[in-house]
């Protein structure tokens, strides 16, 4: 099973490499924009932020897991490695290993700068620590349900009509989890 996740890897590593560079960015990001928040007293609006992150995560993530799967059909390496003892539940397994691997190296140390900065930056209120593991886990599970979106049509990416339905459906879930927020509640 190492040895797949590996291989998805090592496929795929622009896709890795993309995700730390834009987890460096936006922590970059985050920490000038408090930086003048603090100077000037302005800040840019939250809700803008918001809306221009999760649109590059959910639709990188949605290119991801497409190009995963249209590779693999035009390339069938799939066929190759079904010639070793690995079955198609294992494969699909492997990558999406391998795409729960790429949201947690964007997610992770955005995670850890922003916990760092709540801490330095804002008064101790219990409410900050809660929101920020709603806000990442809320974004993890997008990124994730956009990426298995993202398997799913380029699976089907003979003709162009899923793979647009697909990236709708990704612009809708994120319009859903911008307007009813991040807890609990967005999954009842």
């Amino acid at each position: 099973m190492f040895a797949l996740i590996r291989r998805e890897i090592r496929d795929h590593i622009a896709f890795f490499i993309g995700a730390v560079i834009l987890s460096g960015i936006l922590v970059g990001v985050s920490i000038s924009v408090l930086y003048e928040f603090d100077r000037i007293g302005r800040m840019v609006s939250r809700l803008q932020a918001m809306i221009s992150v999760m649109t590059i995560i959910i639709i990188g993530f949605f290119a991801m897991g497409a190009i995963q799967m249209y590779t693999d059909r035009t390339r069938r390496i799939s066929a190759f490695v079904l010639t070793l003892p690995a079955g198609r539940g294992r494969i699909l397994l492997a990558r999406m290993a391998a795409g729960t691997l790429a949201i947690l190296a964007l997610l992770v140390p955005l995670a850890i700068a922003t916990m760092i900065l709540l801490r330095l930056f804002t008064p101790p209120i219990p409410v900050y620590s809660k929101m920020l593991l709603e806000a990442f886990a809320g974004t993890f599970l997008a990124a994730f349900a956009c990426y298995c979106i993202g398997l799913q049509a380029g699976w089907n990416s003979n003709r162009l009509g899923p793979s647009l339905g697909g990236l709708g459906l990704t612009c809708v879930l994120v319009s859903i989890i911008l307007v009813k927020g991040y807890g609990l509640h967005v999954t009842v």
